[in-house]
């Protein structure tokens, strides 16, 4: 059962108790009306809607438009129609009008089913009927008209913002249950594979390596194919969620191999789609410059952190270094890796970009991007 459940259910007892009310006001009053018979017609009218509601909404599927104009509708009616029935000096004294509090049941069920701003709406079109009783009638609006009209304002835009609320918490409730299933299949799946197959290709690594030669060739991509299987663990259910998010430690981890080590924090790293997108093509520009400059046996290790300020991401190598003007020269003869894959994709970002490089002591670039990039 949903959050929303309860709160159609409100509205029905609401209206329920609603209409008993009101026939308690009409069969003590109705001897002072001008056209007592039109007092018992529109109660008649007020029990039949009553039921035809409250077995309308009880299905959320016939919540649509016309359920709720012809709900509004007929709440608007029989308040107007309080200026036939009953005696004109008794409206300008200040009598309950025939459906009381009646009305306000569709101010809520407008305001349970779009929020505050259709409660709002609902409630301006029940406060000019209202007011309309009393044109009709040739009398101005006494201070309980007024007060009225000030309730169920209130009513409908403090019951909708409430609605909308709840509604909100379940869905992030939901998203919630269905991210601690995905985790602990994940961590089930990664239990069971850590058991059988990645130890196999951790021992076929270890020992190709011992064995030399052609054994060790198939260690190397036995070691590539534990750390892909290791990535691909990490990544079960798909980097991106409902919400447009990307966990940028997954799209991180699933690059790392023999060569490459990617490090990140325990919990995973939220961030728009294309944030995360951007800045793993960022790191992805820093590898391939590794490989390409250094070699394709250098080793890279890539560092992921996260603070209250953004993510950083730092890609290391142990190859042999450049000068301090080799990246202004680079970019000079029109070799523009580093500038535009890497730092202007941070750029656009609003981030920034610092590269460190010593000969003989490798290469270090790190980016930064701040919070709330999307």
């Amino acid at each position: 059962m949903g959050f929303e459940v309860p709160l159609w259910r409100t509205a029905a007892v609401f209206r329920v108790a609603a209409l008993a009310y009101a026939a308690v006001l009409v069969t003590a009053n109705f001897a002072h009306y001008r056209h007592p018979l039109g007092g018992w017609i529109v109660l008649a009218v007020m029990a039949a809607w009553t039921a035809c509601a409250v077995y309308a909404y009880a299905d959320s599927g016939r919540r649509g438009w016309p359920l709720l104009v012809t709900d509004l509708s007929v709440a608007a009616g029989c308040l107007l129609a309080t200026a036939w029935v009953d005696a004109p000096d008794r409206i300008a004294g200040g009598s309950p009008t025939l459906p009381t509090v009646w009305v306000a049941a569709a101010v809520l069920t407008w305001a349970v089913s779009g929020g505050k701003g259709r409660g709002a709406v609902a409630a301006l079109v029940i406060s000019v009927a209202g007011l309309g009783v009393h044109k009709l009638a040739g009398s101005a609006p006494t201070q309980s008209t007024l007060n009225g009209i000030v309730l169920v304002f209130l009513a409908g835009v403090i019951v909708g913002h409430g609605a909308r609320l709840a509604v909100d918490a379940e869905a992030r409730l939901a998203r919630a249950i269905e991210l601690e299933a995905a985790t602990r299949e994940r961590e089930r799946l990664a239990r069971r594979i850590h058991d059988s197959v990645l130890q196999v290709l951790a021992l076929v690594q270890r020992r190709g390596s011992e064995f030399g030669g052609p054994a060790a060739e198939l260690g190397r991509l036995a070691g590539e194919q534990e750390s892909a299987l290791r990535a691909l663990i990490g990544s079960h259910g798909g980097p991106a969620d409902s919400t447009g998010e990307a966990d940028l430690r997954v799209l991180l981890t699933a690059h790392a191999s023999m060569t490459v080590t990617v490090a990140t924090p325990a919990s995973s790293v939220p961030l728009p789609v294309r944030t995360a997108r951007e800045i793993e093509a960022a790191v992805l520009a820093a590898l391939d410059n590794v490989r390409r400059h250094c070699g394709e046996g250098a080793r890279a290790w890539v560092l992921l952190e996260r603070d209250d300020d953004g993510v950083t991401v730092s890609v290391r190598d142990d190859g042999p270094g450049m000068s301090a003007d080799r990246l202004t020269t680079a970019e000079a003869d029109g070799r523009l890796g580093v500038a535009q894959s890497i730092r202007g994709r941070i750029r656009d970002l609003g981030g920034a970009v610092s590269v460190t490089s010593v000969p003989g002591e490798g290469t270090e670039i790190e980016m930064r991007v701040p919070a709330g990039v999307g």
